[in-house]
C-alpha cells in the first residue's frame, strides 16, 4: 500500500486538509469555511476555536474520505495564513483574545508614530520588512496593552505567542511543543533574518517579553507528534511554512530568479533570491523563502491584501452572482473596451504603496455599465496589482523574474490568467497541481521523513498544465494600465 502525507492548509477564510501521495497527487481532501469577524473599521479577527475546530474536522474528513485508514499516513505538514497573531495561556491553552488577522489595520497610527520616530531603517535592515500593521509585532503589542492583565501575565511567563502554525502545533501536540519555522518567524517584524534569531533590539522597540516567543526551527524539521486523541494515532509533524513560502516550495522555485504568484484571499508574488537577503528599493519585502538543513534561502515578496477576497465581496456583499465559478462567463460578456476600474483597498493598499488608510472605490461607471463590467473590473484589479509588483521586482533585481508560476483558487479562471499574461506581457505557467501551498507543506515534511532525497527530486515532479502567452496589443495594455494607476492614485489617503 502507498504511503501518504497529510497537509494542513489553514487559510484566511477556510481550513483545508489534503492527503498527498509521493508524486504530489491529491488523494482526498476536505475544506471548511469559518466566520470573519469585523469589530470596527479596518479590524479583522478570527475565533481561534473556529480555526482549531475546522482544522481538526477537515483532517478527520480527509482521512475518512481516503478510505485507507491511518496506517499509510506517515506524517503531517502545516502551512498557514501568516502574520495573524494569537496569545494563549500556557497552562490551559485558552486564547486571551481573538486572533488578529494579517489584514487588520488597527495599529496603523502606532506604525505611523514609529516611522515618524525614525525606526523604519533599523526595522527594515534587521527584518527585511517595513513598519506596517500587516506584521505581527504591533498586533502582539496591542493585545498585551489592551487585554486586561495580559502584559503582567506575559512578564510572569504565563502566556505564549504564536502565529497560526504555532497555535496549531501547540494544540496538536497537547501543549508539548511551542515552535514555529523560520518563514513564519520572518513575518513577525521581531526576527533578525540575517542572524536567524529573535532580535533583542526589536523586542525592546515593540516592548515584547522574550518569554512569549516560540522556538524557531527549520521549515523541514521535527515539530513534535500529533497526540493520538486528535486523529486516532500519533503522527510526526515534519514540515511547516507560511502559506506563500510553502507555495514557493510547492511550485519548485528552487533557483534564484524563479518566482510564483499565489491568488488566494490576497495575492503574493515571491521570487527566489538564493542566499542573498537583498533589500528592496521599491518598498517590497525581503523574507525567508525557506530554511532547510540550517541553510537559509531568501526571497523578495510583494503583498496584495485583497485578491480572491474581491470575488468573495462581489458575491456576498454585492450579491452579483451566486458562485465564484460564474465570474469567468460574466467577464467574457463584458463590452469591448470598457474602462471600469475597481480598486479593492478594503483594508488599505499593500505593496508597493503601503497605505493602510486607503479605501476601495469603483471608477468609470457609465449608464451602460452592468454586472459583467463590475465583475470583470474586480478580476482585472488582481492582474493590475500583479503588474505593479512585477515592475518593482524587475527594478530591484535589474531583470525580469525568469519564470512566473501561478497558483491559488483564482488561477482556475482562464479569462483571468489570459488577462494576467496580457497585462504582464509575459508567459504565465499554471501547474497541474493547483494546491501548491498544501503541497509545499507536504514536500517539506517528506524531506524530513526521507520521502525525498533533495529539492532536485521534488523539482522533477512539477508539471505545467497550461501556459498563457500575451495576446493583447502593447498600446492597449498600456492604456488599460495607465487607467489603473490613475484610479489607485485617487484612493490614496495622502492625495
Amino acid at each position: 500500500m502507498a504511503d501518504y502525507l497529510l497537509a494542513i492548509d489553514q487559510g484566511t477564510t477556510s481550513s483545508r486538509a489534503i492527503l498527498f501521495d509521493r508524486e504530489g497527487h491529491n488523494i482526498a481532501s476536505s475544506q471548511r469555511e469559518f466566520p470573519q469577524i469585523f469589530p470596527s473599521d479596518g479590524w479583522v479577527e478570527h475565533d481561534p476555536e473556529s480555526i482549531w475546530s475546522t482544522v481538526l474536522t477537515t483532517c478527520r474528513e480527509a482521512i475518512e474520505r481516503a478510505g485507507v485508514g491511518l496506517g499509510p499516513v506517515i506524517g503531517v505538514g502545516i502551512t498557514n495564513q501568516r502574520e495573524t497573531t494569537l496569545v494563549w495561556d500556557r497552562e490551559t491553552g485558552e486564547p486571551l483574545y481573538n486572533a488578529i488577522v494579517w489584514q487588520d489595520r488597527r495599529t496603523a497610527d502606532v506604525c505611523e508614530q514609529l516611522r515618524e520616530a525614525g525606526h523604519l531603517g533599523e526595522v527594515q535592515a534587521r527584518t527585511g520588512l517595513l513598519i506596517d500593521p500587516y506584521f505581527s509585532a504591533t498586533k502582539l503589542t496591542w493585545i498585551l496593552d489592551n487585554v486586561e492583565g495580559a502584559r503582567e501575565r506575559a512578564e510572569r511567563g504565563e502566556l505564549a505567542f504564536g502565529t497560526v502554525d504555532t497555535f496549531l502545533i501547540w494544540r496538536l501536540t497537547g501543549g508539548k511543543v511551542h515552535a514555529t519555522d523560520a518563514t513564519n518567524a520572518s513575518r513577525t517584524a521581531l526576527f533578525n533574518i540575517h542572524e536567524q534569531r529573535w532580535d533583542p533590539v526589536l523586542l525592546e522597540l515593540f516592548d515584547i517579553p522574550e518569554s512569549l516567543l516560540p522556538e524557531v526551527k527549520d521549515s523541514s524539521d521535527d515539530f513534535g507528534v500529533v497526540d493520538a486523541e486528535w486523529l486516532g494515532a500519533e503522527l510526526p509533524i515534519a514540515g511547516v511554512a507560511g502559506d506563500q513560502q510553502a507555495a514557493l516550495v510547492g511550485q519548485a522555485c528552487f533557483s534564484p530568479g524563479m518566482g510564483k504568484s499565489t491568488y488566494g484571499t490576497g495575492c503574493f508574488m515571491i521570487v527566489n533570491t538564493g542566499d542573498k537577503a537583498e533589500l528592496s528599493r521599491n518598498r517590497l519585502l525581503t523574507t525567508v523563502g525557506y530554511r532547510i538543513g540550517g541553510r537559509t534561502t531568501y526571497a523578495m515578496e510583494g503583498s496584495i491584501f485583497v485578491a480572491g477576497a474581491t470575488v468573495q465581496w462581489l458575491r456576498d456583499g454585492l450579491q452579483l452572482f451566486a458562485d465564484a465559478a460564474e465570474t469567468e462567463a460574466l467577464a467574457r460578456n463584458t463590452r469591448s473596451g470598457h474602462s471600469v476600474y475597481l480598486v479593492p483597498a478594503f483594508t488599505g493598499l499593500g505593496a508597493p504603496h503601503w497605505d493602510p488608510k486607503a479605501r476601495g472605490a469603483i471608477f468609470g461607471l457609465t449608464r451602460d455599465t452592468g454586472i459583467a463590467e463590475i465583475v470583470a473590473a474586480g478580476l482585472q484589479a488582481v492582474c493590475y496589482q500583479t503588474r505593479d509588483l512585477q515592475a518593482c521586482m524587475s527594478d530591484d533585481m535589474d531583470a525580469e523574474p525568469d519564470i512566473l508560476r501561478v497558483d491559488g483558487g483564482m488561477v482556475a479562471n482562464n479569462w483571468v490568467m489570459q488577462f494576467l499574461a496580457d497585462m504582464l506581457g509575459q508567459a504565465v505557467d499554471r501547474p497541474t497541481v493547483l494546491e501548491t501551498t498544501a503541497l509545499g507543506a507536504a514536500y517539506l515534511a517528506g524531506l524530513r521523513l526521507g520521502w525525498y532525497r533533495d529539492l532536485d527530486e521534488i523539482a522533477e515532479l512539477w508539471q505545467c498544465e497550461r501556459r498563457f502567452t500575451p495576446q493583447m496589443e502593447a498600446a492597449e495594455r498600456e492604456r488599460l494600465y495607465d487607467g489603473w494607476q490613475e484610479a489607485v492614485e485617487r484612493v490614496k489617503s495622502d492625495r
